[in-house]
């Protein structure tokens, strides 16, 4: 190839300046100054300045940048914002723990909602981040059925075994809310344990032509954790749909990683099969659900003194076990081990989520410290991951679980000209969470600057007011 003539060469270097004297005149609507830029697609780590129009990127620059807001970055790492694949929480409550802890993005696909079109219809303008929901069997069979429940099943949902007529209610509604742009479907097998392995089938195969994912908490935990992923990995192979398992080391137990092994050899051998982790070592869940049916010790290989009360702390006897069951509420099960959390978060394939939903600030800390944790204790702290490799797993991975199904995930989880304007900004000194178990509504500390679409949701580490920028993320609707 001919070296380029001195004239062109002249010209290439007058284009270049020319092209860094415009970036430098054009005014920003924002500009995050000086601070470490981390984006998982391009592996960049480094010092920029990020310029943002609207609700979109519009540069990262090594030279200066005018902007009508300028936030100081200096000594701060700029994340994408984080993508929460498994937020039960999806009211102005839950959202405010959610920016204070860089969440941007926060989705209910675990189990769903149901009609989907109200659903997202309540929450238009009314969301300081991002949110999103799968279609829902559960909630559809809850009101095919009249289970009393507002939540998961109780009474009529999980004894009862629906009949062939209500079982084609149920398919048609979830068929009704696919259309109407739901991310997939949600399927809470565990919370619904009449679902027979035919009936699950039959909604795999139902939901096929859609091509989205099935998103599954499975059957039984613990020692049946390998039956149970055996019954989902085949359905997903005979019936050629994409599905992603819930908190694989809530549901796994001591068995997580024979679980995890499973998962890699599904994908190895060409099948669409994406899962999760939570960073601790106890779940949550209603009383009265299905997961406390008679062989819940057996099953997850815990006893009653492993169970917490949420509302007063107590851990619970075989008395007050009974009680409270009646009664209903949420309790935690202490199920997993720190060296079991620690294994699955290592694994390059898990998607960090939280499964989290606090009501008046009772809950678990999940709720309102995942990320936090992610970064203060397990990457600088214990330093279990690399720093890139906790925000690909916050960001990036869920981004790219969902952008076949939304293509505007396509323009979530990177920092890049043209991405959208979800932006996370910590301390990395000091970004710690601060919720517990025995506090769980304890916001997190060390998020100083967090936009969603441009705006922001949290300045100085503390919320903006009477701010709503959240979009709906949903699939291309169909029949509307």
């Amino acid at each position: 190839m001919p070296k380029p003539t001195k004239h062109v060469e002249i010209v290439r270097i007058f284009l270049l300046l020319a092209f860094a004297r415009m970036l430098s005149a054009q005014t920003y609507d924002v500009v995050l100054q000086g601070g470490r830029v981390l984006d998982p697609e391009s592996g960049l780590d480094g010092v920029r300045n990020i310029g943002i129009i609207g609700n979109r990127i519009a540069a990262v620059s090594t030279r200066p940048i005018q902007g009508k807001v300028i936030v100081n970055a200096t000594g701060l790492d700029v994340a994408p914002g984080f993508i929460d694949l498994h937020s039960h929480g999806q009211d102005d409550e839950n959202y405010r723990f959610k920016a204070l802890d860089g969440v941007t993005t926060a989705l209910e696909l675990e189990l769903g909602a149901s009609p989907v079109a109200a659903w997202y219809s309540a929450r238009e303008g009314k969301a300081r981040v991002n949110f999103g929901a799968s279609a829902g069997p559960i909630p559809a069979r809850m009101a095919v059925m009249g289970d009393t429940s507002h939540y998961i099943p109780r009474d009529a949902a999980l004894n009862g075994t629906a009949a062939p007529e209500q079982q084609a209610t149920i398919l048609a509604a979830v068929q009704k809310d696919l259309n109407d742009g739901g991310l997939g479907v949600g399927l809470g097998i565990e919370f619904a344990p009449k679902q027979t392995p035919t009936e699950v089938l039959d909604l795999f195969y139902a939901v096929a032509k859609w091509h989205r994912p099935i998103f599954l908490h499975l059957r039984r935990p613990g020692d049946h954790v390998i039956e149970s992923l055996q019954e989902v990995i085949a359905d997903a192979a005979v019936a050629g749909v994409p599905i992603h398992v819930m908190h694989i080391n809530g549901t796994g137990g001591m068995r997580t990683m024979d679980a995890l092994r499973m998962v890699d050899g599904a994908r190895a051998r060409g099948l669409d099969v994406t899962t999760e982790i939570y960073p601790y070592i106890a779940g949550s869940a209603p009383i009265e659900s299905g997961l406390f049916d008679p062989g819940w010790q057996e099953n997850r290989g815990i006893t009653y003194s492993d169970l917490m009360w949420v509302a007063t702390g107590e851990r619970l006897t075989s008395e007050t076990f009974d009680h409270y069951r009646r009664q209903g509420g949420r309790l935690i099960m202490f199920l997993n081990s720190e060296e079991t959390v620690r294994n699955a978060m290592r694994h390059p394939m898990t998607i960090v989520a939280s499964d989290g939903l606090l009501t008046n600030g009772q809950g678990h800390p999940r709720g309102a410290g995942t990320y936090a944790r992610i970064l203060g204790k397990y990457v600088r702290e214990d330093r279990v991951l690399s720093l890139m490799e906790a925000i690909r797993k916050c960001s990036l991975l869920p981004a790219q679980r969902l952008e076949m199904t939304a293509p505007q995930m396509r323009h979530k989880g990177r920092l890049k000209v043209g991405a959208d304007a979800d932006v996370t900004v910590f301390d990395p000194a000091h970004v710690i969470d601060k919720a517990t178990f025995e506090r769980p509504g304890q916001f997190s500390e060390g998020f100083r600057y967090v936009l969603v679409n441009g705006q922001f949701v949290v300045r100085d580490g503390k919320l903006e007011q009477g701010v709503f920028p959240g979009k709906a993320v949903r699939a291309p609707t169909i029949d509307r």
